[in-house]
Formats: C-alpha cells, structure tokens, sequence
C-alpha cells in the first residue's frame, strides 16, 4: 500500500476532527430536543388529567376533550395570532382564536386524546387539486377509526347514531346524514379526496414522490404516525436531531475504519482514552514501603 502523504494525512484530521465536532453538537441537540418533548408530554399529562376522567371508556374521552373544546375555561386572546406557533400544544390549547381553526383544533384534540391514551390521527380533506380544505381527526375506537372533527367539536353519526369511518363518509347519503344538522358545516367538506400527509408542499412532489411510495410501499401513510411528527414542533425536533446524531455517527465510523485499514494513520480513540481513564481513576494506588 503507497505511503499517506503529509497532505492527506492533514486533510484526515481535519475531516476527522471536523465530524467530531459535528456528532457532539448533534448529541447536545438530541438532548435538549429529548428534554422538551419530555417537558411537553409531562405538560399534556397533566392537562388531560384534569379534563379526561382516566376510568372513562375511548368514546367517553373524545366526548370530554370536545366538550373542553366547546365551553371550558376562559381563554385569552392572543395579541398577533400570526406570531404564535401552529405546532406549540401550549399554543394550540391555551388561546381562543387557534380553538376555531381546523389544523390548530384538531392538533389541539390529538394532543388531549394521545395523552389520555386514545390514539389518534390527523386526516386532511382534498380539494380536487390536492390542496387541503379541512382538517379532521381519526380516532381508533374497537378497531375502527372513526371521524371526530373538532372544529365543529362533533364526532360525526349517522341516523341511527352510529360512529362512522371515513370510508363510510364517502356514501353521499352518510355524509348527508351526518352533516346536515351540524351548523355552517359546508357540503365541500366531504371525502372523496384525503391523505394523511400532504406531500405537495415538498418541492419533490411535482416529480411524483406520492405515486413512488405508493407503488413501492403502498400502505406508508396508514402505517407510520405521522400525525405526531408533523404536528409537534418538540417532536419533530428529537426526530431530526436524532436522524443527524445517527448520521455523524456511521460517519466517524466509517472514517474511523477508513484510518485504520485504508490510510493507516493513526488518530484519537476516544473509547479507548475513556477506558483507561476509568481504569486510572479507579484503581487502588500503589503505596511504596
């Protein structure tokens, strides 16, 4: 194997020294985003427990948390709602003007209901052209995901008043049924177009990035939670900091093998330095007579 020249050796440890830096700013990240989600989730804890009777049953809940929704305590106004983060559970649960938005509602309503142990999901409603023109819940009650929508603070029924599934929404005598008694709820509202993540806002959508995944894993949107990355801030935090963490990770590995075998040069290992710290600090002196 030709020798390592002085060059490359330099441009190693600065690309060594650089990751390094990188992989333990990433930690600090993941840190501190673990601790807010952890304070956000202790938050909503203790928010669902004062308005969900924990003995309740799934239906009992979503009644509970729409009912909070509809007449609960006094909320104030927020000065400049445009200032105010969408994604922010203390946002979305503590100011009036948020409550009567379908996206910030129904965040408001996932949050509640995740943290009572109800789970949940975001659905968005489709215009022909993809764009969203309503945001409503799911909720899995005996295996079935029923439609709860909180801007109206409503689950929807039909008839005979049993709880209906999206699927069943697309009968336009179900969707009739269900919506006619429910004041200003507009008949466009319907769901014969939906998706739970809406890919159009990403600049990959225009090259087809929902039919890829769709012909490559057909069922992604149904199988993965994206409701709670997409609509709380501290959580999608942990999840990209954690994503960059790993990252840096593989690549000082893979650096570190490329040191090893391919450059032969040597470099700083900090496992090794660290076990042998602990070894020093622990171990007993050595005491001469």
């Amino acid at each position: 194997m030709p020798a390592v020249t002085p060059r490359q050796a330099a441009v190693f440890r600065v690309l060594w020294r650089t990751v390094n830096v990188l992989l333990i700013a990433s930690l600090l990240f993941v840190g501190y985003s673990a601790t807010w989600e952890y304070s956000v989730r202790r938050y909503l804890k203790g928010f669902s427990d004062a308005i969900v009777p924990s003995s309740a049953t799934p239906e009992e809940k979503i009644d509970s948390i729409l009912t909070w929704i509809r007449s609960g305590a006094p909320r104030p106004l927020a000065p400049n709602v445009d200032e105010l983060s969408e994604r922010d559970p203390e946002n979305t649960l503590n100011y009036s003007q948020l409550l009567t938005i379908c996206g910030t509602a129904t965040n408001a309503f996932l949050n509640l209901s995740r943290s009572a142990g109800v789970t949940s999901r975001r659905l968005l409603l489709l215009t022909p052209e993809r764009t969203t023109k309503h945001v409503v819940a799911e909720v899995l009650v005996d295996g079935r995901w029923i439609i709860v929508d909180p801007t109206y603070r409503i689950v929807l029924r039909d008839a005979q008043g049993h709880t209906l599934t999206r699927k069943d929404l697309q009968n336009p005598a179900i969707f009739t049924q269900a919506t006619s008694g429910i004041p200003g709820y507009l008949p466009s509202y319907n769901y014969q177009k939906f998706a739970h993540v809406r890919l159009a806002r990403l600049p990959l959508d225009g090259l087809g990035l929902r039919y890829l995944l769709r012909r490559v894993y057909p069922t992604w949107e149904e199988d993965f939670d994206w409701s709670l990355l997409l609509e709380r801030e501290s959580f999608f935090f942990f999840f990209v900091s954690s994503l960059i963490f790993i990252f840096f990770f593989l690549v000082r590995v893979l650096l570190a093998w490329y040191a090893d075998h391919r450059l032969r040069v040597p470099r700083y290992r900090l496992r090794r330095n660290i076990v042998r710290a602990g070894a020093t600090f622990f171990s007993p002196p050595e005491i001469k007579e």
